[in-house]
């Protein structure tokens, strides 16, 4: 079969099949969907690992004891048994020097109690168990308030919890602090926390 030139002309000029652009179109929405899914990974590997400092929550706050001494200067002495709870979010394990809570009633700060040193493993959570004593304080202007909160069977208190310490995973650490403000009322009759607002610092 003999082809004329006119016939080989248009053999050249004619457009090749889309087969290629076709195969591009392919590997360039797999190159898309793979970037996506990398960046995905990524993201996700940096929720996960990104550190955050500890929840902190009060979750026990018991009035044991009120005692008025009427002797001029009238003073009194609160005993009670605070629960903190130090939640740790994240994948790293948390070492603290010591947790620090600071009790007040009506703006009049009562005092502070100090834990121990406490260790935190990954996403679990322990509990500081503090016994409070305060003796002694002078809260005269307070003290018609108290009876009267006293009388009704509940008790508003503020707290101001400190914890400072560090986060670790195998070799690596980090420093971490966290600082928690509550408003705590506090039932005398069944020894619960009837309601409480908290604010993360």
């Amino acid at each position: 079969m003999r082809f004329s030139k006119a016939s080989f002309y248009t053999l050249l000029l004619r457009k090749p099949h889309n087969h290629h652009h076709q195969n591009y179109v392919v590997l360039s929405r797999r190159r898309v969907v793979t970037l996506a899914v990398g960046v995905l990974i990524l993201l996700s590997a940096l929720y996960i690992f990104w550190p955050s400092g500890p929840d902190l929550k009060i979750v026990g706050l018991k009035l044991r004891r009120i005692k008025v001494h009427p002797v001029p200067p009238i003073t009194i002495d609160i005993s009670m048994l605070l629960t903190l709870r130090v939640h740790n979010v994240d994948v790293y394990f948390m070492d603290f020097g010591a947790v620090n809570v600071a009790v007040a009633y009506r703006g009049k700060m009562l005092g502070h109690v100090t834990s121990r040193r406490m260790h935190v493993r990954a996403r679990g959570s322990s509990y500081v168990d503090a016994d409070v004593e305060f003796a002694g304080i002078s809260v005269l202007p307070e003290l018609v308030l108290l009876l009267e909160d006293v009388a009704r069977g509940i008790v508003p208190f503020d707290t101001i919890s400190h914890a400072k310490g560090q986060l670790g995973l195998l070799f690596f650490h980090f420093p971490i602090k966290a600082k928690l403000s509550c408003e705590v009322v506090v039932s005398i009759i069944n020894q619960t926390i009837v309601r409480q607002h908290c604010l993360h610092e």
